[in-house]
């Protein structure tokens, strides 16, 4: 994950989510798996290429659902985010039944900010007898941004209880418990996140940030060594020197969560 701005980097991390991660086996938990469509973790060249291709595969199919989820990923990926809310707009006055479509339309909402509108999507479109875990943890990471962390956290333990396996449940409630100061705590979730098969990069260098957080520094550049050329990693050690001096250094953190 690329160290842009403060402002941006723990939700990232809540909501771009990783590509075909584990789903729960629970039959009645199943969704669409265009729904972890993801292409945060590519470089830019690739992300380009990706949007590039998918907009033309789009325009040819418009009533394609899972092109249009994907394509919507893409653009968010590339930072337009807007015209990935007007793609999933399109999307859902076609499939406006379709779960998959809403949660990728409350992904998309959340990108651009619209936290209360993503917020009324999700919760019209979740079974409360069967949710599914990602919309679940969609949900959490949307209440995080919004403040509300108890209630965050609880739409995360929900989630754990149908996907007890899914590292970023495990890494969303630290990035959670981290965005109060309660450093420890994230470390243990995130600890339990990056042992578990389906950890991204992108869990693992949130690890590297709670870790040089308090105070670790040599831990924490081990990590994005490991995950990140050595410009990259210079930059992500002047950010937490920088994010130490701040006093409002927890806020900071609410851009970095995974979704």
């Amino acid at each position: 994950m690329h160290l842009s701005s403060a402002s941006r980097r723990l939700s990232a991390v809540l909501f771009a989510g990783a590509i075909a991660l584990v789903l729960s086996a629970c039959a009645t938990n199943r969704i669409d798996p265009a729904i972890h469509a993801d292409y945060s973790n590519l470089s830019g060249p690739q992300i380009q290429a990706s949007v590039a291709d998918l907009a033309g595969r789009y325009r040819a199919d418009p009533r394609n659902a899972t092109l249009g989820i994907h394509y919507a990923a893409a653009l968010r990926a590339a930072g337009q985010t807007e015209p990935a809310v007007l793609v999933m707009e399109e999307l859902m006055s076609r499939h406006g039944d379709d779960r998959a479509v809403s949660l990728a339309y409350a992904r998309a909402l959340t990108a651009e900010g619209r936290f209360d509108q993503a917020l009324r999507v999700l919760d019209a479109s979740i079974d409360p007898v069967a949710p599914h875990w990602d919309a679940l943890s969609v949900r959490g990471a949307i209440l995080d941004q919004r403040g509300e962390h108890q209630r965050a956290r609880q739409s995360y333990r929900q989630a754990l209880l149908l996907a007890p396996n899914e590292p970023r449940l495990h890494a969303n409630l630290g990035l959670s418990h981290s965005m109060t100061g309660e450093l420890e705590v994230a470390e243990e979730h995130l600890r339990i996140a990056v042992s578990l098969p389906g950890a991204t990069s992108q869990i693992r260098q949130n690890l590297a940030l709670v870790l040089g957080l308090q105070g670790r520094f040599e831990d924490a550049r081990a990590i994005y060594s490991a995950e990140l050329p050595a410009d990259q990693v210079a930059a992500n050690m002047d950010y937490i020197r920088a994010m130490l001096t701040q006093q409002d250094r927890w806020q900071a953190i609410r851009g970095d969560t995974v979704g």
